[in-house]
């Protein structure tokens, strides 16, 4: 499917983080061409002027969306609230368009369930057909193919790729799975939220979510498809005063004595040719600040004192590979170009 013509992209909603970041990252892409950004609030503001990172990046302003000129595009990424992908959708495939929704709309195939977590009835249930969860290390082959590309949340893609490697060899219990997630602040999105104050946040640290949260479902409906069982997750997610950044400790129960050493070397044989997965060596300590603007996921995995827990500890950016980054690397599979274009940023230290 790779031509000499250059992509052309839209995005849906571009005034918040994932949107910024999308333009960020695709800045750097030599295969594509950003050709509008959507923004109702903000019609007809240069987005130079919103983002004075991307002057003289950009030549383009903010527009209202129209569906007849998104048609134009080859991906349309929606950066918006839940909701707005799927009403949008149908006509942009129906086009040719491919999507790719950073939002949560096609995330749980389980519409009921969806809809119970989130709140508002879902309308796109004759979509879910052409939808792939856009979790490229573990459905890659299928996201070539896909229509409509569910961009994974940030906690779900740095706990399954944490984790499924042993619940795909069946060597930890799926009864006793808990991930204990710490994210910046940006996860929270650009809004106005008192809570996200630097005077309500900064020296502080706090869990959030613990009866409950919307990445949970997501998350234990893709383990199940793995394990073909019913898997029981805890879940507990943390508010930690930085801005960008997620770390996840993922604790597992073995159903046999097997090494370390020969968990190391499955964790380094199932991600030896990802472009975006760093196994860590035995020993190491994953830090966020490893992967800060980046689109890699640092893993180092542990089973303390030789005892009958496997220990994960997960590190991404969380508004990269945890959102605009992975959103990129799916497009980059569905229009057969090299996975690493407009990613090759490397992380910021210090």
């Amino acid at each position: 499917m790779q031509t000499n013509k250059k992509v052309q992209v839209g995005i849906v909603g571009g005034t918040g983080y994932t949107g910024v970041e999308l333009l960020r990252n695709l800045a750097s892409h030599p295969s594509v061409e950003v050709t509008m950004i959507t923004s109702r609030s903000e019609n007809g503001v240069a987005v130079a002027d919103m983002y004075p990172n991307l002057r003289g990046i950009y030549d383009l302003q903010f527009s209202v969306p129209n569906i007849e000129q998104l048609k134009t595009c080859d991906v349309v990424f929606f950066a918006t609230p839940h909701g707005v992908a799927m009403s949008m959708a149908k006509a942009l495939i129906e086009h040719g368009v491919k999507v790719i929704d950073l939002a949560a709309d096609f995330r749980i195939e389980n519409l009921a369930l969806w809809e119970k977590w989130y709140g508002m009835t879902h309308t796109g249930a004759d979509l879910m057909t052409d939808v792939v969860y856009g979790l490229p290390e573990y459905y890659r082959s299928r996201i070539k193919e896909a229509k409509i590309i569910a961009n994974p949340g940030c906690y779900p893609t740095s706990i399954l790729l944490g984790i499924l490697p042993l619940l795909k060899t069946g060597l930890v219990e799926t009864t006793s799975i808990i991930a204990d997630g710490k994210s910046g602040v940006s996860g929270a999105g650009k809004g106005a939220n008192v809570a996200m104050l630097g005077a309500e946040m900064s020296e502080s640290f706090k869990a959030y979510g613990v009866n409950g949260h919307r990445h949970q479902p997501e998350m234990v409906e893709k383990m199940n498809e793995v394990t073909g069982t019913s898997v029981d997750l805890t879940f507990v997610p943390h508010l930690i005063p930085m801005v960008r950044g997620m770390e996840s400790t993922i604790y597992a129960t073995l159903t046999q004595d097997t090494s370390q050493e020969a968990i190391q070397a499955l964790y380094e044989e199932t991600y030896a040719s990802e472009p975006f997965v760093d196994v860590m060596p035995a020993g190491s300590l994953p830090e966020t600040r490893m992967v800060k603007g980046s689109n890699m996921c640092r893993m180092a995995i542990y089973r303390p004192a030789g005892g009958g827990r496997i220990v994960i500890t997960s590190v991404i950016d969380n508004l990269v590979k945890g959102a605009a980054g992975q959103a990129i690397q799916n497009m980059n599979i569905l229009f057969g170009l090299d996975e690493r274009l407009g990613l090759n940023q490397v992380a910021l230290l210090p």
